[in-house]
């Protein structure tokens, strides 16, 4: 939900603020009006004050029971628990039906309980009610709330449907739009350009950053992020920005003590305890991993998105601690779950692997593959745990066959070459591995960042990847 920060900075707020924290410490009555009352409370929540912003609506709602904002945002506050029950009683409080507040309500709760159609079909039945003159701030509306909600496509439909302006609220919603549909670049400029305008607005910032993670320019997301931070040392959006680049740039150590600084602040959310105890796993803290994950798995509601992933992760770090039924176990527990089955297979077989249960990863291996159609991408995955698990001699000769056989059978798939060269490189074969770089670099420059890039300059383009180790390599003839 937008945060109007500007209006938080004005003296008018500034004045309103003033008053209600003298009253408060006071023990005297205020006289508010109720949206005088919900500026308050979201002005508490977006400072991360939860109980002032609760105390502030409770008290809104206790002069004005049957008034819409109040309502909302106590129906909000049981959507971010998944009590759809709860927020529907909150929306048949409000008193008038007609209020355009309501009607975002219902499909608010409607995105929540997972009917994307059904909201959007609710919305342009109520959108034939809405006189001409106020359809753009209508199609403006409607499209922030599927940008709230990360509803791809939805979004974008919305806001087309706009006549384009230059307003800044237009833009930024096309900013987040765009942002939603994949279109990173134009997104950032679109960012850049409102921040020129409002260069203290944490709101425009962590979207930048967001834009530049999607767009896999971390660095740049580290830089946006940091002034988030420092504009709102509060803000909670901006330490997970700056985590989630730090773990794309595999600098897990600090990744891990941003995810924790966002844990304390959102209590509640179960991804930062899973993403943190992932950076842990990464660095081979697996204990500490493990205590993590456990607390992840408690706190996730059976309908969190997250709950395969703290599954698998946690699967993960039990094997590394040699926990072989523990990590089976937790792996049984996504059986039944909407994921990925091979990839758990994948992980189920990794997990043996190391453990040096080789016949029965075998089985699990063979099962993925029949299971995935012999699907390149799997077998693929397969052979780079035998890499992970330094079985070198068996790797180099499953890449060697995987690459003569997709070369012959499945022509147009790339994967496999900076593996293969990653494999020699530990081999010492280094005329082998200067061929499959040069290869890698070529067919898949992507791979090859992600296989390989650890043994070059921090951010060095992929396309320098082959002079620079030739030049390593003629040095140290």
């Amino acid at each position: 939900m937008h945060i109007d920060e500007e209006y938080f900075k004005s003296d008018e707020f500034k004045e309103l603020l003033e008053k209600y924290m003298e009253s408060t410490e006071n023990g005297s009555s205020l006289f508010m009006d109720v949206d005088e009352m919900v500026d308050l409370a979201d002005y508490f929540n977006w400072k991360g004050k939860d109980k002032e912003a609760d105390d502030v609506i409770d008290y809104a709602l206790y002069l004005y029971p049957d008034a819409a904002l109040p309502n909302v945002f106590k129906a909000r506050r049981a959507l971010e628990k998944k009590d759809y029950a709860k927020a529907r009683a909150y929306a048949e409080q409000i008193g008038n039906h007609d209020d355009p507040d309501y009607h975002y309500l219902i499909a608010e709760i409607m995105i929540c309980e997972g009917n994307i159609n059904g909201a959007d079909c609710y919305l342009v039945e109520y959108g034939k009610t809405i006189d001409p003159d106020e359809q753009d701030d209508f199609l403006r509306d409607c499209a922030n709330l599927f940008i709230d909600y990360n509803v791809r496509n939805k979004a974008l439909e919305w806001i087309i449907r706009c006549h384009e302006d230059k307003s800044e609220d237009y833009r930024d919603l096309l900013g987040r739009a765009l942002l939603t549909q994949g279109y990173y670049t134009e997104a950032e400029r679109i960012f850049n350009e409102l921040l020129d305008k409002h260069p203290f607005s944490t709101d425009y910032w962590n979207a930048l950053a967001s834009a530049q993670i999607m767009g896999s320019a971390y660095s740049d997301a580290i830089t946006s992020s940091e002034y988030a931070i420092a504009i709102n040392p509060k803000d909670s959006e901006g330490f997970v920005n700056k985590a989630n680049a730090l773990y794309h740039l595999e600098n897990y150590e600090e990744a891990a003590k941003y995810y924790q600084r966002y844990a304390e602040m959102e209590p509640d959310d179960e991804s930062a305890l899973l993403y943190q105890g992932a950076c842990l796993v990464n660095i081979g803290r697996n204990k500490e991993a493990v205590k993590l994950l456990e607390r992840a798995l408690k706190l996730a509601p059976e309908s969190s998105q997250y709950l395969p992933q703290i599954c698998q992760d946690l699967a993960l770090a039990y094997g590394m601690c040699h926990r072989v039924k523990s990590a089976m176990d937790m792996l049984d527990k996504t059986k039944n779950m909407s994921c990925d089955h091979i990839d758990m297979l994948v992980m189920r077989g990794y997990i043996l692997l190391y453990n040096q249960h080789v016949e029965e990863a075998e089985e699990v291996f063979n099962e993925a593959v029949r299971r995935s159609g012999n699907s390149p991408a799997v077998m693929l995955a397969v052979i780079t745990t035998f890499l992970d698990t330094h079985y070198l001699g068996i790797c180099y000769d499953m890449l060697k066959e995987f690459l003569t056989m997709t070369q012959k059978n499945y022509p147009e798939f790339t994967g496999g070459n900076a593996y293969m060269a990653l494999c020699c490189y530990d081999l010492n074969l280094t005329y082998e591995f200067m061929k499959y770089l040069q290869i890698a670099v070529e067919r898949n420059p992507e791979e090859a960042r992600l296989a390989l890039s650890w043994l070059f300059p921090e951010e060095m383009p992929v396309s320098e990847y082959v002079n620079y180790m030739e030049n390593k390599l003629g040095e140290g003839r």
